[in-house]
């Protein structure tokens, strides 16, 4: 079983590699077949975006917070959640939601101001060249893809299950946790730096096209406003969603991959890992497309552990008997011994298996 375990993430890996070089050699056999004669640069957006920077611009400041509020604000009016977010929740999500926007800018800032002019001196605005397509695709995927495994080992192997499952832990779905994560999770987004490395590089007009609709298709797939509903209802609008739920991630997918129960067809925690496109889960097998929705959230042996030790594992622990972030504690599992020899379906997530 760990042989073919071996081999599947070594597949995986060699064809992630493989989707990397895709937008690297377009942008090379554009580059030749125009005799290195660039007709538009990234600087220049194509005529027919140049209307809508200004626009980015200003959801990528002010904007994306804005519509988080407006869409939470929504949320609550129409009960989607159930009179469920109370107490430790309401504080794991409101933190969460502000400690990021403290935490990180200084963060990335020194690594783009100070750690890449260090590291790599002379190759600021190297890839200025590149056109804006180019940019756009390069950006997208390699965003996407590094965040599709960073997302997918923290739910495989178990030491780093434990720096996400603060995101799990929610009993509902909506804009309240979206961002809710424990702050090393957060800190050591592998996909920030990898995206703050090529604006360095030169792409920064592309990068923010990519961070404003990428967070617009995250945050619509975490809203408990099933938006996709009617592309499954209408039968003239099936073909739209057999592309849709595939390409992109949709409240369906992925409000599956935070359903605490598997094994009744719909929840599926182990895989719908991708955070803008979905394609990823196609391509390496992890996703369910069901379109339908999970009947709960969350883990079924969630403690409602305090608001500082979902937050800030390991420096804090918590102090709930039985809880995965107490002190000493080294794993919680699914089921007992015994339990596990007649294991009924469906099977309750809380400790990933290893990879």
């Amino acid at each position: 079983m760990a042989i073919v375990q071996k081999e599947k993430l070594t597949r995986d890996l060699s064809i992630s590699l493989l989707i990397y070089s895709l937008p690297v050699v377009a942008i090379f056999l554009y580059f030749k077949l125009t005799n290195g004669l660039v007709s538009e640069s990234h600087i220049t957006l194509p005529a027919f975006l140049e209307f809508a920077q200004p626009a980015f611009q200003h959801i990528r400041t002010w904007g994306l917070i804005v519509f988080m509020l407006v869409l939470g604000a929504i949320e609550f009016a129409a009960g989607l959640y159930d009179d469920e977010w109370t107490g430790e929740e309401r504080k794991i999500d409101i933190i969460c939601f502000l400690a990021p926007k403290l935490l990180l800018p200084p963060v990335i800032a020194f690594f783009s101001l100070t750690a890449l002019p260090y590291l790599i001196p002379n190759l600021a605005n190297s890839l200025s060249w590149v056109p804006f397509w180019g940019g756009f695709f390069l950006i997208a995927i390699a965003d996407d893809l590094t965040q599709y495994w960073y997302h997918r080992l923290h739910h495989q192997v178990p030491f780093l299950w434990r720096f996400h499952r603060t995101h799990h832990s929610a009993p509902y779905m909506g804009m309240a946790m979206a961002s809710r994560q424990n702050f090393i999770y957060t800190v050591f987004f592998s996909q920030i730096y990898l995206t703050a490395t090529l604006t360095y590089l030169g792409l920064g007009l592309p990068a923010l096209f990519v961070l404003v609709i990428k967070s617009f298709i995250t945050l619509g797939a975490h809203s408990s406003i099933a938006w996709d509903k009617p592309f499954y209802k209408y039968k003239v609008l099936h073909p739209i969603a057999w592309v849709l739920e595939r390409l992109i991630s949709t409240p369906a997918t992925h409000h599956a991959h935070h359903a605490d129960t598997s094994g009744d067809g719909v929840g599926h925690f182990k895989g719908n890992f991708g955070n803008m496109f979905f394609i990823w889960d196609i391509i390496f097998g992890t996703g369910l497309i069901t379109r339908k929705f999970p009947e709960s959230y969350g883990m079924k042996s969630y403690k409602q552990e305090e608001w500082y030790a979902q937050f800030l594992w390991p420096i804090f622990k918590s102090k709930k008997e039985g809880s995965a972030l107490a002190e000493g504690v080294l794993s919680v599992p699914l089921k007992t011994k015994a339990e596990t020899v007649a294991a009924p379906t469906p099977v309750y997530y809380d400790e990933p298996a290893q990879v």
